[in-house]
């Protein structure tokens, strides 16, 4: 295994062909949860709450919120094992070979400096996005996973670390094979950001920007970590503006 960057030996074909399988795996993991959550809304009357946001009131169904956690988890799942198979398939001989190639490396205490500056650039460009297009909005997913303790471990932790190992590690990994520094993290944070349409489009740009400056992070400090580190605490931030 080489320690020279990038460590990814898949290509950019193989990555994108990862991001595709990600997400089927993603949706097939799923499947159980949608269909139960279906029939179980067909004969389950929620109970009523007030919204905490003071917006009116909302129906609550336990059901739903087992369903959108397993979804979480689901999707999760699918960035992981993906990533973990397109690794494996390209020559890595164990789970700590393969989580090495896709990034999972240990860091200089220079990094420090560089996540400042990829958080500076990234309130930089916020900044002007919300002066000229004004405030990215998205939909908040945390109330449909219930308690706050369980908010925190899906966004937080389980998303910026799939997300980190998917998208830096293995999307920007192989493309980075191919192309250019600049090019391959434009590339793969459009894909990133791309992803996130659903929940807001207008969310979109600002996703992009930050997938650009992690990817860049990543190829200076020669580990995702530094990454996942940004991307809890920028996951922290939303869910506590939430």
């Amino acid at each position: 295994m080489t320690d020279r960057f990038p460590y990814s030996n898949w290509g950019a074909g193989a990555a994108v062909l990862g991001v595709i399988l990600a997400i089927g795996t993603g949706v097939f993991l799923s499947l159980p949860a949608i269909v139960i959550d279906s029939r179980g809304s067909e004969n389950t009357v929620g109970y009523v709450e007030e919204s905490p946001k003071g917006s009116g009131i909302r129906t609550v169904s336990d059901s739903s919120t087992g369903a959108s956690i397993a979804i979480q988890l689901a999707t999760v799942a699918g960035f992981l094992i993906a990533s973990l198979l397109i690794a494996s398939s390209w020559g890595a001989r164990s789970i700590g070979e393969a989580l090495r190639r896709l990034g999972v490396r240990a860091f200089r205490p220079s990094a420090v400096k560089w996540m400042a500056a990829a958080v500076g650039a990234y309130l930089l460009f916020a900044y002007i996005y919300v002066l000229i297009v004004g405030a990215p909005e998205q939909e908040d997913i945390a109330e449909s996973f219930g308690p706050v303790a369980v908010q925190i471990l899906l966004i937080v932790f389980a998303a910026s670390i799939s997300e980190e190992v998917c998208f830096r590690g293995m999307l920007y990994g192989g493309l980075r094979e191919r192309f250019p520094r600049y090019a391959a993290a434009l590339l793969s944070a459009v894909v990133f950001g791309g992803l996130h349409a659903a929940t807001g489009i207008s969310a979109v740009p600002p996703l992009i920007a930050f997938g650009f400056v992690l990817a860049l992070l990543y190829e200076r400090t020669g580990s995702i970590v530094p990454g996942i580190i940004l991307h809890a605490m920028n996951n922290s931030v939303a869910l506590l503006a939430q």
